[in-house]
């Protein structure tokens, strides 16, 4: 009687260990995952805030902030074409929580620099770096990686002194380190999960 108490005292413990290795692993797939969405969103930032940059100081117009809109229309269409290709990556909660946070942080992003520009003026560099801090280290605290943790508080501390600091053209640089951030936050991953 003893030990048919110890099988199934095992059989439990074979269950929680099973339980607990398909938990890792499916995180394991998320953070990879999402190792190529901060190297790609990262690049898109370094690419697009250049060239803003560029030709503010060329022109002289801070006009040329209109094409931050151009981002989520090359960034939604290549996530598209990436989430394509991983099929593997599964659909649970933290991996739905993650991509609401984000979508929640575009809308506010996009809402708060529509209303900037046509209605109250404000310092939409501030708002903005500090809700990509914000999302990256909620994303952070879920996917339970230290690296997206720290760079989210360096980005939306680091970047909210920044853009105080900075004026005009020389706060698209802030999204210069941003992009690199999340690049490096990308290659970390990629190397913590080969």
């Amino acid at each position: 009687m003893e030990n048919i108490e110890q099988n199934k005292e095992m059989t439990a413990q074979q269950s929680l260990n099973i339980i607990s290795q398909m938990i890792n692993d499916s995180r394991r797939t998320i953070l990879q995952s999402s190792a190529k969405h901060f190297m790609l969103w990262g690049g898109l930032l370094i690419v697009v805030s250049l060239l803003i940059f560029w030709l503010w100081q060329s022109s002289g117009n801070p006009i040329w902030n209109v094409a931050w809109f151009v981002m989520p229309a090359l960034g939604f269409p290549m996530v598209r074409i990436l989430e394509r290709k991983e099929t593997d990556v599964p659909q649970n909660k933290i991996n739905m929580n993650i991509g609401l946070i984000w979508l929640t942080y575009c809308i506010f992003a996009v809402l708060i620099s529509v209303i900037a520009m046509l209605w109250v003026p404000m310092n939409i560099s501030l708002i903005i770096v500090v809700l990509v801090g914000f999302a990256e280290c909620i994303s952070g605290f879920l996917l339970k990686n230290w690296a997206i943790t720290i760079s989210g508080f360096i980005i939306g501390i680091g970047g909210a002194v920044m853009a105080s600091a900075l004026l005009g053209a020389e706060q698209l640089l802030i999204f210069t380190v941003c992009g690199i951030m999340l690049v490096v936050t990308g290659l970390i991953i990629k190397s913590q999960y080969k």
